[in-house]
């Protein structure tokens, strides 16, 4: 098990999470959702009739967080090559003696560990989902506020042609909407695993899956209709959508951090206080879009981790399971602190339209060649009408030199050259797409988030 006095989490570790998200992951988190397994393990179990209601009421109670130590846990865990021998074995000696025999009854330590992760995935969802809703709704309002903010669009790292910061911001909020939907429906469908030594619950007899329905019951995650010990789509899922959260926040984070370069100055972030350097007093670095691309770029590999684990060997892995519990939870913490970075960043964003505006101005029309071909092309043709543009965009003075040009003037006023060269004339449907995303935005906000499993220990 992961120890949360390590000196990395101490110092590195806040960095890339969110204490919310993190208080659902560390190892007191983990210990309590693996005594709720537990606990609702002998519950299902005592349903079906398998074992007295009395003994499982029994473990029930022993099965509180509080009177078992992480740590030892952990160092005894090397021994078996997972926590839930050592806990079970000290969960067997808190019972009393008539419910010792029902302690852990007809399950594997695969059983207990999955419906764990799951759980803790669950249960960290909840605030993770909560700063994906700030973050988007700070966002809606970026594009909103600033539909029609005209500025430069960029493509292959040049300036290209007008575009308006509304649908840039716009573009983030769909992104922060598709995460978060993902995620929800993700988390409602993590299920609880209980299969026994080899998948069959042979010890459940004809009663396993009614054993297995009140068993997700008790724990509030859904029910797999077989086990997947080795089948590990659930948590191929669950990767996905994390990956996929990373990716959208960190594409905003790069945005911003672009967008708020010395030479560029289009935007800045907010925060009395953040940014300074150890070295030059007059930096303001961006450091919400510094760490959420440092955490973005971090996603990859443990998603690939978890894919890279995926194919194991017959009825239990032989290491491969084991090789996803770290990297699942790194995920969780890393989309979370991302989440809430991404939400802070957006709320606070400081927007510049008058640089953006120089910006889109600095090039003497050239952002404009496009529009300007466009209304040539009718009369000279898509291919001449390109070549003649071109040739004055190599000018210095662009519209002086499109001017020059006797093939444009036989189809072109000076009035209709200065229109093409207006940017806000060469929109398209940007205000119709802003729209579009702010719809997307209110109907995920109308859907409730799904509900989960419960978020204490389960009581006796």
């Amino acid at each position: 098990m992961r120890q949360s006095s390590s000196p990395s989490e101490a110092l590195l570790r806040g960095l890339s999470g969110t204490p919310d998200v993190d208080a659902e992951l560390g190892d007191h988190a983990l210990l309590r959702a693996l005594l709720d397994v537990e606990a609702a393990l002998a519950r299902a179990g005592a349903d079906a009739g398998l074992l007295p209601a009395s003994a499982a009421e029994e473990i029930a109670r022993q099965c509180r967080a509080g009177r078992y130590d992480p740590a030892a846990l952990g160092v005894a865990a090397e021994a078996a090559g997972n926590p839930v021998v050592p806990l079970v074995r000290e969960l067997t000696a808190a019972v009393g003696e008539s419910a010792r025999p029902w302690v852990h009854h007809g399950a594997t330590s695969q059983d207990v560990l999955d419906s764990a992760l799951s759980l803790v995935a669950v249960r960290a969802a909840g605030p993770l989902l909560r700063q994906l809703t700030d973050a988007a709704e700070a966002a809606a309002r970026l594009a909103r506020t600033h539909r029609d903010t005209l500025m430069t669009a960029r493509t292959l790292g040049q300036q290209a042609a007008p575009t308006t910061f509304g649908l840039k911001a716009a573009g983030w909020l769909v992104g922060l909407v598709e995460a978060r939907t993902r995620l929800d429906q993700v988390r409602a469908g993590l299920p609880a695993q209980l299969g026994g030594a080899v998948g069959t619950l042979a010890t459940y007899g004809t009663a396993g899956p009614v054993v297995v329905e009140r068993f997700a019951a008790h724990l509030g995650l859904a029910a797999s209709p077989l086990p997947w010990h080795t089948r590990r789509q659930p948590l191929l899922d669950l990767a996905s959508a994390l990956g996929g959260l990373l990716a959208a926040a960190g594409k905003i984070a790069l945005d911003v951090g672009l967008l708020a370069q010395t030479e560029v100055g289009e935007v800045a972030e907010a925060g009395e206080g953040r940014g300074g350097s150890s070295a030059m007093p007059h930096k303001r670095n961006p450091v919400d879009s510094v760490l959420v691309t440092a955490a973005a770029r971090r996603g990859p590999g443990l998603v690939g981790t978890l894919f890279a684990a995926a194919a194991q060997e017959h009825e239990r892995a032989a290491g491969g399971w084991h090789a996803e519990w770290e990297p699942l939870l790194d995920l969780v913490h890393l989309a979370g602190g991302a989440a809430a970075r991404t939400a802070r960043m957006l709320a606070g964003l400081d927007v510049r339209p008058q640089r953006m505006r120089a910006n889109l101005d600095s090039t003497g029309g050239l952002l404009l060649a496009e529009a300007v071909a466009a209304r040539l092309a009718p009369a000279l043709g898509r291919a001449a009408a390109h070549d003649l543009v071109r040739r004055a965009a190599g000018r210095p003075d662009f519209r002086a030199a499109l001017l020059a040009e006797a093939d444009l003037r036989a189809h072109l006023s000076e009035a209709d050259v200065d229109a093409a060269l207006d940017p806000a004339g060469w929109l398209g449907s940007a205000r119709h797409l802003v729209d579009r995303a702010l719809d997307l935005h209110r109907e995920a906000a109308r859907r409730p988030v799904t509900s989960a499993g419960p978020h204490r220990e389960v009581q006796p």
